[in-house]
Order: structure tokens, then sequence, then C-alpha cells
């Protein structure tokens, strides 16, 4: 597998390898991602590409969260660690580490970056309890999943401001 896969090469790895469950592939729109060792659910709508964390430029006087800026094929991206950015440690920087571009639509060079990737799946199945005023997933083993609503994040004025 190469270095750097776009989303659909990504899919299609996935797909052709053999499944946990044997689910249609047009089911499988939702990503499950880790964070500061917590299980999240990303929506495919929401992600243009996943790639490994490339090198970084550092951007002085920014949050700590704040990870750099990343060149993606010219493009510039801000890079957001979300375990720093929620106050639950920061990634390693390690090799399972991955970047989610945003998807065009919403209009922001922004990625974020997550301790791993641990594949496609159809939660739509999935056990659903309110705690604490969020919904919580519960998958087939009954492990608790959180859905990363990016829209909301995106619209956080501390998200937008990365200036110390």
């Amino acid at each position: 597998m190469s270095k750097r896969l776009n989303l659909h090469e990504f899919q299609q790895h996935l797909t052709d390898r053999p499944q946990e469950r044997d689910l249609p592939v047009a089911q499988a729109s939702t990503l499950l991602v880790r964070i500061a060792g917590e299980n999240w659910l990303v929506d495919m709508a929401d992600i243009g590409e996943v790639l490994p964390l490339p090198q970084l430029a550092v951007v002085p006087f920014t949050k700590p969260w704040f990870r750099g800026v990343a060149n993606v094929r010219g493009n510039l991206y801000g890079v957001a660690d979300m375990a720093a950015y929620r106050h639950n440690g920061a990634a390693s920087g390690d090799t399972d580490n991955r970047i989610l571009l945003l998807a065009e639509r919403y209009a922001f060079n922004a990625a974020l970056l997550v301790d791993c990737v641990l594949g496609l799946r159809d939660t739509r199945n999935w056990r659903q309890d309110e705690v604490d005023g969020q919904t919580e997933y519960y998958d087939e083993r009954g492990e608790p999943w959180r859905k990363l609503d990016v829209r909301g994040l995106l619209e956080q004025a501390e998200f937008l401001q990365i200036g110390v």
C-alpha cells in the first residue's frame, strides 16, 4: 500500500480485504477512529481524504492543539490535534496517526489529527443511548462510541481561533 491514499483508494483497500462482518460496501458509511484512547465515529460525508501524518510546518503563537500546517499536493491544511483540542492528551505522532482532511463542502482547509483509523462500518443498527446530553453508540461487543460532529466543531469559536 502506498504511503498516501486518497479516500477512494482507502475505501477500496478496506473493501478488498476480508471484513469482520459481511456488510455490503454501500452500507459502510462511517469511519471508526480512535482519539486519545476513545472510540469515535466520523460520517464519511464529512471527510475528503485520509492520510498518514505528513511533515508539519510549525506555526508560532498558536494554541497547543494546533499542530501546524501540512502541504497536501500544493494545498495547505491547518492540522488540529483532536486529543489536545479535547484536553485529553495529544496524538503521539507515530506511524498509526492519521489526518482526516475535511470535505470540500465545508470550504475549510483543515485536517483533524487522530490516533488511528480502525476501518469503515455500518453503524445504523448499533444501540444508542443518551449519556450526559450526548448520544452514545454501542457496537456488537457493547463498546461505546461517540459521533464526531464536524459541522458543530467548525462552528465553535475556540476551534476557529488558533492564535494564543
